[in-house]
């Protein structure tokens, strides 16, 4: 049975969505991380701050449900997955 991240190597090979979603998670972690410098944040900030968190998490769900799918589609398939 293939590891998470097994699939998730295979996924980036292959699947442009995971790609794009991956690459997006990272660039909105990139901005969060940036944000969380400052010492005190906003009223502005602070929203902006969990719109962040809000879509990043977003994305983490969605690159999880195609590893899930992928590993769902192995095993209808009858292959280690």
């Amino acid at each position: 049975m293939m590891t998470d991240d097994q699939i998730a190597e295979s996924l980036r090979a292959s699947n442009v969505e995971y790609r794009e979603l991956e690459e997006s998670h990272h660039r909105l972690d990139m901005e969060l991380q940036q944000l969380l410098k400052h010492h005190v944040l906003t009223p502005q900030e602070e929203i902006l701050k969990k719109q962040l968190q809000k879509d990043k998490l977003g994305r983490k769900d969605r690159m999880a449900a195609l590893i899930r799918e992928h590993r769902a589609s192995f095993v209808r398939a009858g292959t280690p997955g």
